[in-house]
C-alpha cells in the first residue's frame, strides 16, 4: 500500500501547481474566501453540490462565475422566485408550427456551474425539479432523457430562514447537498481591500488555467487518495455519535431529533479524499475529516425544541462530538 500512497503522491504534486495557479486566480477577484474556494474545488472533485447561506451582498454570485471563468466551464444563474416553473429549470417542449413537431428547448441546467439563487424563495415543485437533476446528472423533458453536461455542480443560495419572504427546504432535499456552508460578512481589513480593488474603472482580467479535462484527471485521482480503516471507522464514529450519542458517552441526545443519514458517511469520506488532494497528499488523515465534518453534517443534524430554546446550533453539536471524541 505504501508504494501505492507514494506514486498516488506523485501523480497529485504533479497536479499541484495547476491547483495554486486556480486559487491564485479567483483571489484576483474573491477576498478572503478561501475556505469557500476550497469548498467549491471539493465538491467539483467529487461530484457534489454546495448549500451555500448568507446575506445578500456577499459575492456569492461572483464566486461561482469567477470560478468557471479560470475553469474554462460554462456558467448559468437561476434566480428563484415564487412564480418559477420547473419548466424554466430543465426545459420545455416546443412545438414547430411549420414542421408540426415538437423539439426539446433545454434550460439553463444545462451547464457545468449552475448558480440557483435563493433557492428557499421556490415553490416546493420547482425544488424538486432541480434536486433531480443534482442527484440524477439528467432530466426529462416530454418523453426523452437528456444527460447533463459533465462536470456539473450547482451552488445554490439561501438567506437565513428568519428573513421575510423565504421558506425552508426539506429536510429530504437538503440531504442530497453534499456540503452546506455558511459565509458571513468580511473582516475590516478584507472588506478594506474589497472597497480599494472594486471602486476603480480598472477591469480585471482572469485567465482559463485549468481546462475541464484537467478536471476530470483530478476526480479520477481521488480514487487514488487512500483512507485508512482507522480513519473509516473515525467517520463511522462521527455519524453514529450523532444518532446515538449516548453510546459514546455524550449527554448531548436531548439536544438531537434525527441524527445524520447514511449520506453523511459517504459524503464525509469523499470530502476528506478530496481535501487531501487539494493539498498534496495521497492520503487522508483525521483533520481532513475534522476540516470539513461541519460542511458535511450541519444541515444533517436536527435539533429538538429544547436545543433551540437554548440558542444552540448545529455546529455547537458537531464541535462538541469532534472535541470528545478519540481520534486514532
Amino acid at each position: 500500500m505504501s508504494t501505492d500512497i507514494a506514486q498516488a503522491t506523485r501523480l497529485i504534486s504533479e497536479q499541484s501547481a495547476a491547483i495554486e495557479a486556480v486559487r491564485q486566480e479567483v483571489n484576483k477577484v474573491m477576498v478572503g474566501q478561501e475556505r469557500l474556494l476550497d469548498r467549491m474545488l471539493i465538491a467539483l472533485i467529487t461530484g457534489g453540490h454546495i448549500l451555500l447561506e448568507g446575506v445578500p451582498g456577499l459575492a456569492k454570485t461572483t464566486a461561482v462565475k469567477t470560478l468557471a471563468a479560470v475553469l474554462g466551464l460554462k456558467f448559468q444563474r437561476i434566480s428563484f422566485t415564487p412564480d418559477l416553473l420547473p419548466a424554466d429549470v430543465i426545459g420545455t417542449m416546443v412545438f414547430n408550427p411549420k414542421e408540426g413537431t415538437f423539439s426539446p428547448r433545454q434550460g439553463p441546467v444545462f451547464t457545468n456551474l449552475l448558480l440557483a439563487d435563493e433557492i428557499n424563495r421556490a415553490p416546493a415543485k420547482v425544488q424538486a425539479a432541480l434536486l433531480e437533476a443534482m442527484q440524477e446528472h439528467q432530466v426529462t423533458i416530454g418523453e426523452r432523457s437528456h444527460a447533463l453536461p459533465a462536470p456539473f455542480m450547482v451552488m445554490a443560495t439561501q438567506n437565513p430562514i428568519e428573513q421575510e419572504g423565504t421558506y425552508p427546504l426539506p429536510e429530504a432535499q437538503i440531504d442530497r447537498f453534499m456540503l452546506k456552508c455558511r459565509i458571513d460578512y468580511p473582516s475590516k481589513d478584507d472588506e478594506r481591500r474589497i472597497m480599494n480593488r472594486f471602486t476603480r474603472q480598472t477591469e480585471i482580467k482572469l485567465q482559463t488555467v485549468m481546462s475541464a479535462e484537467q478536471l476530470r484527471t483530478l476526480q479520477a485521482m481521488l480514487d487514488q487518495v487512500y483512507c485508512d480503516e482507522k480513519v473509516g471507522d473515525y467517520i463511522l464514529d462521527i455519524v453514529f455519535a450523532t444518532r446515538k450519542p449516548g453510546d459514546y458517552g455524550l449527554d448531548i441526545a436531548h439536544h438531537i431529533q434525527y441524527g445524520a443519514s447514511p449520506r453523511a458517511s459517504l459524503y464525509l469520506n469523499l470530502a476528506a479524499r478530496a481535501n487531501a488532494l487539494l493539498h498534496g497528499r495521497a492520503y487522508a488523515t483525521p483533520q481532513d475529516i475534522k476540516e470539513v465534518a461541519p460542511d458535511v453534517l450541519r444541515h444533517r443534524i436536527i435539533l429538538t425544541y429544547e436545543a433551540e430554546a437554548e440558542e444552540l446550533r448545529s455546529d455547537d453539536i458537531i464541535a462538541k462530538i469532534l472535541s470528545e471524541l478519540p481520534v486514532p
